[in-house]
């Protein structure tokens, strides 16, 4: 009851052409694609390139702030 057979794939994909036309359908498949091959690029340029230090967090200008709240 809770899984869908292949008789209710079919009339999704039926109903899906019927709604959208088989060019509309195309062009969406070609621009998911697309960008699937670009994500796959970002994250093979993410690799190739070293990442830069990370700066240090300032954390002594709250405890700075809080020792001049303290000492008035």
């Amino acid at each position: 009851m809770g899984s869908l057979s292949i008789w209710h794939w079919i009339l999704v994909i039926l109903v899906v052409v019927l709604l959208f036309g088989r060019g509309k359908v195309s062009d969406l498949m070609g621009d998911v694609a697309k960008g699937i091959k670009s994500f796959k690029k970002g994250l093979a340029d993410d690799d190739a390139t070293p990442a830069a230090d990370p700066k240090p967090i300032e954390q002594q200008t709250a405890v700075k702030s809080e020792a001049e709240k303290i000492q008035s």
